[in-house]
């Protein structure tokens, strides 16, 4: 999910009464709820669509999310100390235990996979022990209608705070209408795939803004991917040597890598394309990638 869901999931927690435990909780929970995207740093040194390999892996698996809890907890406790030592801190803030620094850290951090999980564009959850790609297929990668709720959510439970009236009560109410849309959500997909059993799997992608619908791609017996009952891409994947393609770019390693559902293009200019199909009406190059020459032939062809 986006990064101000993550951040509304953390802050609404703390509001919930979990911030009342130590001085810097809601840091500890804001930013522990965005940590995991780290990750996102690849974008300096990787090229191409090779993020699409890196992402969501390493700093998303279990031991990373143990360890970046401990050092958000040792960052926090220590800029506490150093305010203290410069005769800066807050009177207001209350008393760091380290304890509970990690305790919230390690919250913040859980949520990221949970609710990254939740989209197609997966998670591979058991990094570096295994590579397998996770997805829920439930919400779209970025929900306005959680940002919504969550946003008033939050609002209201800190105007209340700020009223002396009962802020608590106000988040977690809101943290428990948003269980209850997810719960939702997930059994509009559910029943998506039921709608697609003829296919042999149906990845069920949620829209933008109509959350109720879904875009059903569906695997096909040979293979070939359908969206909403009509093939996508106009070469078969078997026309092209992907090993070698492999071999020969890291670009198409790393693109077959991450792609869940690739499918194959012959372009008017001559080119061979690699696409998703969950992400085939983007043709900006972020999900797409031009294959070597010389490892795609037509039907029949030399």
């Amino acid at each position: 999910m986006d990064n101000l869901t993550h951040s509304l999931t953390g802050a609404l927690i703390g509001q919930a009464g979990l911030k009342r435990k130590t001085g810097l909780a809601m840091p500890a929970l804001i930013i522990g709820a965005n940590l995991p995207d780290v990750d996102a740093t690849c974008f300096f040194w990787l090229e191409g669509v090779e993020h699409l390999a890196f992402r969501r892996g390493i700093t998303h698996g279990p031991i990373a999310l143990l360890v970046l809890p401990l050092v958000l907890a040792g960052l926090l406790y220590g800029w506490d100390r150093w305010q203290a030592r410069r005769g800066k801190r807050p009177d207001k803030r209350l008393p760091v235990h380290f304890g509970w620094l990690y305790g919230l850290s390690l919250i913040g951090c859980l949520t990221h996979p949970a609710l990254d999980w939740l989209n197609v564009y997966g998670i591979r959850l058991l990094e570096p022990f295994s590579s397998r790609w996770f997805y829920g297929d439930v919400l779209f990668i970025i929900d306005v209608w959680l940002w919504v709720v969550m946003g008033v959510g939050l609002w209201l439970s800190l105007r209340r705070e700020k009223r002396g009236g009962d802020w608590r009560a106000a988040a977690r109410t809101t943290l428990g209408l948003c269980g209850l849309y997810l719960v939702a959500n997930y059994a509009i997909s559910m029943k998506d795939r039921a709608d697609n059993a003829a296919f042999l799997e149906t990845i069920s992608s949620p829209p933008p803004l109509a959350f109720w619908e879904r875009e059903s791609i569906g695997v096909g017996g040979a293979g070939g991917f359908f969206i909403d009952g009509e093939r996508v891409g106009n070469r078969p994947i078997s026309a092209c040597d992907l090993e070698a393609a492999r071999a020969q770019s890291s670009q198409v390693d790393a693109f077959l890598f991450w792609s869940r559902a690739p499918v194959l293009d012959r372009l008017e200019d001559g080119r061979w394309q690699l696409s998703d199909a969950r992400y085939y009406g983007v043709r900006d190059g972020r999900f797409s990638v031009d294959l070597p020459d010389g490892l795609c032939s037509e039907p029949g062809g030399n």
